[in-house]
């Protein structure tokens, strides 16, 4: 099949959606599919910068989108400007030095590009179709998340192709939304959910979630969990180490690294040596929480065990890995999903995290780790057990790493992916066979 991912980027961080969606492109070319995928608003923001995807020609660029919902005047600008503004160094510039991505902030600019053609972004809907009329057709496009859904009309009506869309992680970002847009995004998305022809959650948690607040059918939607490419995670040799935890996310609130830190600090009074080693994303939002808590373990007498490290490269999240014995992102917020948790499995790190979100089914799947109760006291007994008993800990370790290998690679995820496009390519097939005879 020919598949085409339509994914918004982020111009300057690394993001769990965009990682994904590459990898599931990448996993659908290994098995024979020709898919590419295209950045939407924004720039990619890559682990590995030398793929062609990383300076892909952007769509609906962030900075037009933007201006076009705050002024008329700019929905009629030259196409050289128009271009001139979309260019990856101008978005990854701009993006660096705003916050382009928080939705709470543009409430009105979300619900407008919710109802596509009859929102102020018409124009750039428009020149997104025209460019996807000079490709080769595609059988199939998919959507990265719901939050594109009003793109899928226009889509079907021009290419004639089935439309799929990925659930992962929507329902936060919509609730942050300030009223009458938070309520006024999830009735567009009610009125617009027919236009897909299958929706992919990542996990029957956001299945249940999103199917309830968009009133859809179970037989609207297929869940497909996440998976990663596996060849450079392996466990690392760490007998007669200090007891490490490890954190890999975005270092922020909604992520629960306060939680973790204050976690770490009570056990560490029973554990002495016990040491906390967290890395990740850092938007210039997230410094004065990173400074706050480096002043929190500081008064603590801990800095010597605890090391933050902001911004990694891909080799440096490995790094990361490789030093620790366990894992916890305790988020919660309702996290979709958690690619953090594979990798972490993937080397074989036993897992603690919240029984909330789709933490308790991929902890359910992959027998790679504990659950607790979202509160540090809970958080500290439960990473507690595993510190005290590592031969235990590094055996749910195994289990959790030889479950992400059976049925979490991005291979698998790609083939179920293809096995959907494809029953839906065949159903449309059918439908025009029927209506022409």
């Amino acid at each position: 099949m020919r598949v085409l991912l339509l994914t918004p980027g982020t111009g300057s961080f690394f993001c769990g959606s965009c990682l994904r969606d590459n990898e599931l492109a990448m996993a659908l070319r290994e098995l024979g599919h020709d898919a590419s995928i295209a950045p939407l608003y924004l720039p990619f923001a890559l682990e590995d910068m030398q793929r062609p995807e990383a300076n892909a020609e952007v769509h609906m660029g962030g900075i037009n989108v933007y201006l076009q919902q705050k002024l008329r005047v700019m929905r009629h600008l030259p196409g050289f400007l128009a271009r001139w503004i979309d260019s990856p160094r101008l978005l990854r510039f701009v993006a660096r030095r705003a916050n382009m991505t928080d939705a709470s902030a543009h409430g009105a600019m979300t619900l407008s590009m919710l109802r596509g053609e009859e929102g102020r972004q018409l124009g750039e809907l428009e020149k997104l179709v025209h460019w996807l009329q000079g490709l080769e057709r595609p059988d199939v496009v998919i959507l990265s998340n719901v939050m594109l859904v009003g793109l899928a009309h226009r889509i079907r009506e021009v290419v004639g192709c089935p439309v799929l869309c990925t659930m992962q992680g929507e329902a936060p970002f919509l609730d942050a939304l300030k009223e009458p847009f938070r309520s006024q995004c999830w009735q567009e998305l009610s009125k617009r959910a027919g236009h897909i022809e299958r929706f992919l959650p990542v996990s029957r948690y956001t299945a249940e979630l999103m199917g309830t607040r968009m009133g859809l059918s179970a037989e609207h939607m297929q869940v497909v969990p996440n998976g990663i490419s596996l060849e450079a995670f392996e466990p690392a040799e760490r007998e007669g180490q200090p007891v490490t935890i490890g954190y890999l996310a975005r270092m922020c609130h909604d992520k629960g690294l306060p939680l973790l830190v204050d976690a770490y600090l009570r056990l560490r009074q029973d554990l002495p040596g016990l040491r906390l080693l967290a890395g990740g994303v850092l938007l210039r939002s997230d410094e004065p929480l990173l400074a706050e808590l480096e002043q929190r373990v500081h008064a603590a007498g801990a800095a010597a065990d605890v090391e933050f490290r902001p911004n990694m490269t891909r080799a440096g999240k490995l790094q990361l890995l490789s030093e620790c014995d366990l894992f916890s992102v305790p988020a919660t917020y309702g996290e979709s999903f958690g690619l953090y948790l594979l990798e972490a499995m993937a080397v074989g790190l036993p897992v603690v995290q919240p029984r909330c979100g789709a933490f308790p089914e991929i902890l359910e799947a992959t027998q790679g780790g504990l659950l607790c109760e979202p509160d540090a006291n809970s958080l500290a007994s439960a990473l507690g057990i595993l510190a005290r008993d590592m031969p235990a800990a590094r055996s749910m370790g195994e289990r959790g790493r030889q479950s992400v290998l059976a049925g979490f690679s991005a291979k698998h995820m790609a083939s179920e992916v293809a096995r959907i496009a494809a029953e839906c390519v065949a159903r449309l097939e059918t439908s025009k066979a029927r209506n022409s005879g």
